[in-house]
Order: structure tokens, then sequence, then C-alpha cells
């Protein structure tokens, strides 16, 4: 634990991700309607986690979101997704004043990491807390073993925290070890939001009015229908996202899906991972088949929301 707090500090690139801009007087109105998060009531102040669903529940993309002005919004997303999702985005907009633009160019992207978080944003905060620092938006993101993790998102040509660099690995590592998975391209249309314990760390409010896929979304939170929840796990093995993972009970049948994938410190990788609650509790799954390499699994690094 005290390798892995020391790792995460610094600032790290963050080619994987892009930017979405999201302009004009009904940007906060339009993204309301389509998103699992409330963007009508989103502060200057603060941020969003949400999803992009299906008509079936099944969530497309994620995102950060967070408000430069009334009028003036950016979606952090995986860049692989990115161009898909303003074309889908922009087929809902009609006549809403609202104009979406790939802003990836136009804007820098960073990641901060432990006492360097601190530095550049003041004391720590909840996560998705916003603030504004010399021309740039810092957003709070889910700490990772303990070190404090955000978004550093300003427009190019703005000056850059001075801070160490952190090899994008690392980054990836604290995005894993923060339980909070991003999807993107690969894992697309594969899980409901609540799969990937997105109502336990702010990406679903069950408040707000329609969206694509709610009432999927809402069944499945008050139905007592999930099974499947996300969990950290570990292999000496390496992992992608998509692979299986199974139990030796059920040789035929696949238990967990590997969402989102980093090295390990210390060797091998570590993993969020989707499956079925009931197969967690061996705390043992099967890379690829029922003999396949041993993967183990630990709990995700918050409450869940029953548990709150």
């Amino acid at each position: 634990m005290d390798a892995m707090t020391s790792a995460f500090h610094g600032i790290s690139l963050l080619p994987h991700l892009g930017v979405i801009r999201v302009e004009g007087e009904d940007a906060a109105k339009f993204l309301h309607g389509q998103l699992t998060q409330d963007f009508a009531l989103l502060g200057l102040s603060e941020a969003r986690l949400a999803a992009l669903c299906s008509a079936k529940g099944r969530v497309l993309a994620t995102f950060v979101g967070f408000k430069r002005s009334h009028t003036d919004i950016m979606l952090v997303c995986l860049r692989d997704i990115l161009p898909a999702m303003v074309k889908r985005l922009s087929m809902f907009v009609l006549r809403a004043k609202v104009r979406l633009t790939d802003a990836t160019d136009a804007f820098v992207l960073r990641g901060l990491l432990g006492p360097t978080v601190a530095e550049w944003a003041g004391q720590a905060a909840a996560p998705w807390s916003r603030v504004d620092q010399a021309g740039a938006s810092i957003v709070w993101l889910y700490p990772a073993d303990g070190a404090a993790c955000a978004l550093w998102v300003a427009p190019a040509g703005t000056l850059q925290p001075d801070a160490p660099v952190v090899p994008n690995d690392v980054w990836s590592l604290a995005e894993v070890h923060s339980g909070v998975a991003w999807v993107g391209a690969i894992m697309t249309d594969a899980f409901v939001p609540q799969m990937l314990n997105y109502e336990s760390v702010g990406g679903v409010n069950f408040k707000k009015g329609c969206y694509p896929g709610q009432e999927v979304v809402a069944r499945s939170q008050f139905r007592g229908t999930l099974k499947r929840r996300a969990v950290l796990a570990h292999s000496d093995l390496p992992l992608k996202p998509g692979d299986e993972l199974f139990v030796a009970a059920e040789p035929d049948q696949p238990v967990a899906t590997v969402v989102q994938i980093a090295p390990a410190l210390l060797g091998g990788f570590d993993a969020i991972v989707s499956g079925q609650i009931s197969a967690f509790a061996a705390g043992k799954l099967h890379l690829g088949g029922s003999h396949g390499a041993a993967v183990t699994v630990h709990a995700a690094p918050y409450p869940l929301l029953e548990d709150i």
C-alpha cells in the first residue's frame, strides 16, 4: 500500500481521454434528457459522473461533465468512443439550441495524483467537486489507495502544473484502484450502470427526468433484479477488457467480465471486473475457463448504495 501511495504522485498525460464540448442556451437541458445524471441543476463548483445508455439501459459510454459557464459544458470521455458519441448525441438535438463538437484539440487534459492535487486544487474535496485555478478546471475524482486523484482541463496553451511526470500506466492503475470504470468502444453496450456500481459513486440520479434506458435502470435498482456488481481483481497473467472469467463449479458459463485493466506495480495486472455477486464470494475466479489462471477478487474500495 505504501509503495502504491508513493507512486501516485505527480502529473500524467491523458492521451486516452478526449473532450466533447456542448454549447448553447439549451446545453444543460439537452444533456439532462440524455444522460443518467442531473445536468439541469449542475453548479459551476461541481462536476457530474454520467453515462449514456441505450434504450435497453446498457451503458454506451461514460463521461465526467462540468460547466465552464451556464451555456458551455465539457464532457470528458474515452477518446476511442468520442466520435461515435458526438454523432449519436447530435442525432437528438432536433430544435434545441445546442451544438456538440470534438474539442479535444482545443483543450489540454492532465491527471493529477497525490500531493500534486492539493498543491493545485487546495484542500481535499469530495469526488466530483470542481475548482478553477489559473485558467484550468480541476475536478476531484475518487481516490486510489487513499491518494487524491483529479482531472486538470484547460484551454490549449495554458501553463500546466509543475510536477513530476507520472507514467501513463501509473495513472491507469490509479483509475483501476479507484474502482470507477470508464466505458469506451471495447465495452460499450455491455452493462447497466449498476453493474459498474455507478449508482454508488454518483453516476446515476434516480430523481431526475427521463433519459434513454431510464426504466430499465430504475427497475434494476428498485425491484431487486440486480445480481451483478463491480469489484477489483488481480491476475499474474495478462488481462484485457472483455475477457471472461469462470468459477470451477460452472465450467461452461462465464460469471464475470474484465472491464478495465492496468499493469500492477509489483507484477501482473489489476482490473475492475463486473460479475455475479454470488460468484465473488469464493474470492477466486479463473481466466478463460474453469481451469484457467487464477484471478483473485477484492471488494470495491467504497461502500455500495445498499450499504450506505
